[in-house]
């Protein structure tokens, strides 16, 4: 794995990987520049990128439904066009089990005030935390993707 110490976006999104073949921590990168590895993510120390893809984003709509359950069961908080950085202001208190994503491109967060670990939301259903690479089921505050200039190839693979 390489040690990153900064990166420097032109255009995006992308959303990197601690780890090879898109696994491990996700880290979500908008066009700026990330000087030192806490600049993008304050979830742990981790200041390794196995994996870049660049993140479509085909509406300037956004819609999501968050549940409580797996399988979009239970309490429910649905959001449009808005960032919520904080779910208990809105009375929502409840785990997230699963996601429904109608339109946009959205990054959910482990904590309120958009900290901890992110989870990247693109349009689908996601039945389970695990479909979206959540160990927990715990998600306190989501906002919008909203950079529609995207690569439509691209990649990084590091090799040893």
């Amino acid at each position: 794995m390489e040690k990153v110490c900064s990166i420097l976006v032109h255009y995006g999104p992308w959303v990197g990987y601690e780890q090879p073949n898109s696994k491990g921590e996700q880290f979500v990168f908008e066009k700026g520049e990330y000087p030192r590895w806490d600049s993008w993510t304050n979830s742990r120390r981790s200041d390794t990128i196995g994996s870049l893809r660049p993140i479509k984003v085909d509406s300037q709509e956004h819609k999501i439904v968050l549940y409580e359950n797996p399988s979009f069961t239970g309490k429910k908080i649905e959001i449009i066009d808005d960032d919520v950085p904080s779910f208990h202001a809105h009375g929502y208190q409840e785990k997230v089990s699963s996601v429904r994503v109608q339109s946009g491109t959205w990054v959910g967060y482990q904590y309120p005030g958009y900290r901890g670990y992110q989870y990247l939301f693109e349009k689908g259903d996601y039945k389970d935390s695990s479909e979206f690479g959540a160990q927990h089921p715990q998600i306190q505050s989501v906002r919008r993707i909203r950079d529609m200039q995207w690569h439509q190839r691209g990649a990084f693979h590091p090799t040893n």
